[in-house]
């Protein structure tokens, strides 16, 4: 496995909970870094269950959002499943305003998020 820089994972039970190591995703270098990280968690054997936490993320930018859509699609592929969690109101509004709530799950928290997911077997 290769060193994260972008993001923290932690494994509970068969789901991946990714946290973001920055408050601000902005810079395209480092949305490509971001993608090939997320995008690296599915092909590790198991389970394909991700839940993003987004607890201290204050911003994305239209880069990161496209990114994120990316992700959606390929976990799709692998019949697996993506939860969000712990958006700020700014970004919850984003997600709003770009409609991108009617295409994600978004939880307040992160039990509930695993909740869900570990209720997908």
């Amino acid at each position: 496995m290769s060193e994260r820089r972008r993001i923290t994972v932690n494994t509970v039970g068969d789901v991946h909970v990714v946290r973001f190591n920055d408050r601000k995703i902005l810079d395209a270098t480092y949305i490509g870094e971001l993608g090939e990280e997320l995008f690296s968690l599915l092909e590790e054997p198991g389970p394909q269950k991700l839940l993003l936490n987004f607890d201290g993320v204050e911003f994305l930018s239209s880069g990161a959002l496209n990114k994120l859509i990316f992700l959606d699609r390929r976990v799709k592929e692998v019949s697996g499943s993506l939860r969000l969690t712990n958006l700020r109101p700014e970004l919850n509004e984003v997600f709003m305003i770009t409609r991108l709530h009617e295409l994600f799950r978004i939880f307040e928290d992160e039990v509930e998020a695993l909740a869900d997911l570990n209720s997908d077997s």
